[in-house]
């Protein structure tokens, strides 16, 4: 798995918003961005764009629903610190340009804009998320990888 943006990893367990902390999103991790240019971290078909424009679906061609959320609480802002590059149905490669958060506005707004990026088939399809948490990286480095749970 890619990073999504420059900054630093940090634990899922660790972000302020209890919905992904608690794993009830799912296993993945966060990321507190330094940039604004978001990524995607795995190849495979856009399955979702909010309309607030928060947060990407992708699933991958295993099957892993990946979720891009970008910030806490942002969709509060309405969509206004976002850009979207990708449409439902489209095709990404991990590392492609997806879209572009506004982090420094996010900030001014009094709201954190920690990146969660999270299995949402965890339950089905995901044994676990090896991740390198508390480092400093780059957009589009390997941070980390999925092992799928085996099939019976």
């Amino acid at each position: 798995m890619l990073s999504p943006a420059t900054g630093q990893v940090v634990a899922l367990s660790d972000v302020d918003d209890a919905v992904f902390s608690t794993g009830n999103m799912g296993k993945g991790f966060g990321l507190e961005p330094t940039e604004d240019e978001i990524l995607s971290p795995v190849t495979g078909k856009v399955t979702l764009v909010a309309e607030t424009k928060h947060a990407l679906g992708i699933e991958t061609a295993e099957g892993v629903d990946i979720l891009v959320h970008m910030g806490i609480d942002t969709v509060e802002l309405k969509g206004k610190p976002f850009e979207i590059n990708v449409a439902v149905g489209q095709k990404v490669k991990a590392g492609q340009k997806v879209a572009t958060m506004d982090v420094k506005q996010i900030q001014e707004d009094k709201l954190k804009a920690t990146i969660m990026v999270v299995a949402t088939n965890t339950a089905d399809m995901v044994d676990k998320v090896e991740m390198e948490v508390n480092k400093k990286c780059s957009a589009g480095n390997v941070i980390g990888k999925i092992k799928l749970k085996k099939e019976e």
